[in-house]
């Protein structure tokens, strides 16, 4: 039986490992975590509108059943391309076929001060701390005089991408509905929340009918929206953009670009754009015949991506899909079939109500866009409780326009 071993139980990895675990394969599926965790809601738990538990699903339930499938907890530390092997922190692994599919992690484009001090939210364990520490500054906020409260209030979000416009305007619908009920001691309207963003628009990647109602839906929920705008330094307490403003802060998150989770071993000649693994139309990594990358961190160029495909969970998941169906005909000897991506539209919400969604066939926005986004996400969510427990927090913050998520929960430390 021939050993797969797949790095990286994402959206890539897991539906890779679900498609073929009923094959005649032996997988070895290896994370460092041992949940697969749903990054479109990261920014909810940021916001304490669900609980990080209702975004994560344990891997090893998954394949209770699949004797075949075999599960390790592990960081990666290398591949050993020549002797076909993985090394990690739990010993190494052999492989017939290798599959990398690490996803991407935040790129603060070489500003060390930014990466010390702003708040990243790739992970749970990231937006957790996000959630923690803007509920924990409000607390602060109660015990300072208002000159000082400036920094403790304000919130600068850096990137206008769909992470970006979502949790800004989530942070803004807490401040507007939520925040002035726990905090009545506080007059909010001094607090301001930023959206900064380099390019000239929110939603770049999104048609200009999108991008321009996200801006609109964004400055109505009282976000303040600097285009062609880009954070220079932040020391943890001031943001300084390229136009000179300076913004007292001690709530800076980057949500401002992704690079991606490349491993030692590979050689240089398979490094592309963004840190990403150059791979062929068959996912196969440049110089591999039995070393495929697919999702965020694959690189693919075509006449349509000259760029390589967008970083998100449609890409990652078709690219599992068809590598399943190649790796079946890898090993049956048979010729592979070419990826090709078929882009289903985009979508993202900015607020109670108010989303934007492209589709090839029909783009709009309000709030039956804001049902189609909910209704969707609904269904990506792993597990029937998960769904349930989304569902159940959605609701209840929509008919009462609350949510009672708001815990400042911190890991204990041992003297």
């Amino acid at each position: 039986m021939k050993k797969l071993v797949i790095i990286g139980a994402g959206f890539a990895g897991l539906r890779l490992a679900r498609a073929l675990k009923n094959k005649d394969l032996e997988i070895w599926l290896i994370d460092k975590n041992n949940y697969h965790q749903f990054p479109p809601l990261l920014y909810q738990v940021a916001a304490a509108e669900i609980e990080p538990s209702a975004i994560a699903f344990p891997i090893r339930k998954i394949f209770q059943s699949k004797k075949n499938v075999h599960i390790r907890c592990a960081e990666v530390n290398s591949i050993d391309t020549q002797n076909k092997t993985v090394i990690t922190s739990i010993g190494s692994f052999i492989f017939d076929y290798l599959v990398i599919a690490t996803g991407a992690t935040t790129n603060f484009f070489g500003n060390a001060l930014i990466e010390q001090n702003a708040m990243p939210m790739k992970s749970i364990s990231e937006a957790l701390y996000v959630r923690n520490k803007i509920l924990q500054n409000f607390e602060e906020a109660l015990i300072k005089s208002d000159g000082d409260r400036k920094a403790l209030l304000n919130i600068v979000v850096v990137g206008g991408g769909p992470t970006g416009v979502e949790v800004s305007g989530a942070l803004a619908e807490m401040k507007k509905l939520i925040l002035p009920k726990d905090y009545p001691e506080i007059d909010f309207k001094t607090m301001n929340i930023y959206l900064v963003e380099a390019g000239q628009k929110t939603l770049a990647a999104f048609s200009e009918e999108a991008s321009a109602k996200s801006k609109r839906y964004l400055e109505k929920l009282g976000v303040v929206v600097h285009t062609g705008t880009h954070v220079v330094s932040y020391d943890g307490m001031e943001a300084e953009l390229s136009t000179g403003k300076k913004i007292p802060t001690k709530n800076l998150i980057w949500a401002a670009g992704i690079k991606g989770n490349n491993l030692s071993g590979l050689p240089p000649t398979t490094l592309a754009k963004g840190n990403r693994i150059a791979v062929n139309h068959f996912n196969q990594v440049v110089g591999f015949d039995s070393i495929f990358a697919i999702g965020d961190i694959a690189y693919m160029e075509t006449d349509k991506y000259p760029h390589g495909h967008p970083q998100v969970a449609t890409v990652a998941n078709m690219q599992a899909d068809a590598l399943a169906k190649n790796m079946m005909l890898l090993i049956a000897g048979k010729e592979m079939k070419p990826f090709i991506y078929k882009d289903k539209g985009a979508m993202a919400t900015v607020g109670r109500g108010l989303a934007v969604v492209d589709l090839p066939f029909a783009k709009f926005g309000g709030f039956f866009a804001w049902l189609i986004w909910m209704f969707l996400h609904l269904m990506l969510i792993l597990g029937v409780k998960n769904k349930l427990l989304v569902f159940v927090n959605w609701m209840w913050k929509y008919f009462t326009f609350d949510q009672s998520l708001r815990l400042i929960i911190k890991p204990s430390k041992k003297e």
